[in-house]
């Protein structure tokens, strides 16, 4: 699912993608965070739908819930046990995920590494 995922963000050209590993933080409501941010609410929108469109095609899943496409400033993609967080480059810095986040492994994602 995360190579789907991050696929999709790749896609729209996102910036700056982190997975996090939460799998071992107490507490933790879910087990992976992929955060990224985009330019514009125009491009955050777009990672949004490209995401959506590489999980359905490979996957064959919807998210679970989304949350924050009418402003796009802070979208949210819930898979369950995998989280996508998809910023204005702004709001990212003003939230600062990975620093609240920081107990988890943080993997900083360059490029799309395909398992097959």
């Amino acid at each position: 699912m995360i190579n789907s995922i991050i696929q999709g963000i790749f896609e729209k050209k996102g910036y700056e993608v982190v997975c996090i590993d939460l799998s071992q933080v107490e507490n933790a409501s879910c087990g992976w965070f992929i955060i990224c941010h985009g330019n514009s609410d125009t491009q955050v929108s777009a990672i949004a739908e490209s995401v959506e469109d590489e999980t359905r095609k490979q996957l064959h899943i919807h998210p679970c819930s989304v949350e924050g496409m009418q402003n796009a400033e802070w979208v949210l993609l819930d898979y369950g046990d995998t989280v996508v967080h998809i910023f204005q480059q702004p709001f990212r810095v003003r939230y600062r995920l990975e620093e609240l986040w920081g107990d988890g492994v943080i993997t900083r994602v360059n490029e799309l590494k395909v398992t097959e």
